[in-house]
């Protein structure tokens, strides 16, 4: 396959120990698809270039922006929309139960080409960060949302009732658990359970009381506990596993966005600053 003909798998897990989701990252200049089908809703974002992709008897032109969602079971093919500029997307692989996480009854898509720049730019940067560091509780806690809000938006599929009575409590539980399991942290299915919910509405009242999703927040706890090993002396690399990332790129990636610095360039100045 050349440079320009490239597809990239990544199997992330939906919470520790729980099912995985496939993410494809492909470009290709050629390549057309013979018939298939999968046995999960096909999600995909084209970011660059145009395919053509044969489906229900007629044809799917994307663009740049564009969401095209194909149902289980329903055979399709796809190639290059020009002759000249080839095609990009990114792609993910759900099952049914992800889509109906916040919605009442079985999504269907009337009409597979959906234009939600909102939403296209959530999917793509939540796909491009997952395929990087498919982080379990990242990936439970990015991608059920959005899949839900692509459900509710765009399918027959209706919004369940979003209001969750005692979320400050709901959120409060689940922070204690994530913070007392930091470096193998529960699944928010099981965390969900134990609290008689959804994954969904567990979801709706941490972000409701906290402001952020689980995993950010579990994100920014890490963090603190890095700077207090980083100030006792320990290196990034060795910091990194001892608060749950899953290696100094995953810390230095939060760490920057939480305090616009890196592990390194912190542990320098404050050991420069205690001498």
């Amino acid at each position: 396959m050349s440079t320009r003909e490239q597809a990239l798998w990544t199997r992330a897990r939906l919470g520790r120990g729980g099912p995985p989701l496939d993410l494809l990252t492909a470009r290709f200049d050629k390549h057309v698809y013979a018939p298939h089908a999968h046995d999960e809703y096909t999600i995909g974002v084209c970011v660059g270039g145009s395919e053509i992709i044969d489906y229900r008897g007629g044809h799917i032109r994307t663009g740049p922006g564009s969401i095209v969602v194909l149902a289980p079971g329903e055979m399709h093919t796809g190639g290059p929309g020009t002759a000249t500029d080839g095609y990009a997307y990114r792609a993910l692989y759900a099952e049914v139960p992800l889509l109906q996480d916040g919605s009442i009854g079985l999504p269907h898509f009337r009409d597979p080409l959906i234009d939600d720049p909102e939403l296209a730019a959530a999917l793509r940067l939540a796909h491009t960060e997952l395929s990087a560091c498919p982080d379990p509780l990242e990936t439970e806690s990015r991608l059920p949302w959005l899949l839900t809000a692509l459900s509710c938006r765009h399918s027959t599929a209706r919004v369940a009732d979003c209001v969750i009575p005692g979320a400050d409590a709901v959120a409060r539980l689940v922070r204690d658990r994530l913070a007392d399991e930091l470096l193998a942290p529960p699944s928010l299915a099981d965390l969900a359970r134990d609290l008689g919910m959804s994954r969904y509405q567990l979801l709706r009242a941490f972000r409701t009381a906290m402001g952020i999703p689980p995993y950010a927040w579990l994100a920014q706890y890490r963090v603190n506990r890095a700077r207090c090993l980083l100030e006792s002396g320990l290196k990034p690399a060795e910091v990194a596993g001892a608060v749950g990332f899953a290696d100094q790129a995953h810390l230095t990636r939060w760490f920057r966005r939480v305090l616009g610095v890196t592990p390194a360039a912190y542990r320098n100045s404050v050991q420069d600053a205690s001498r």
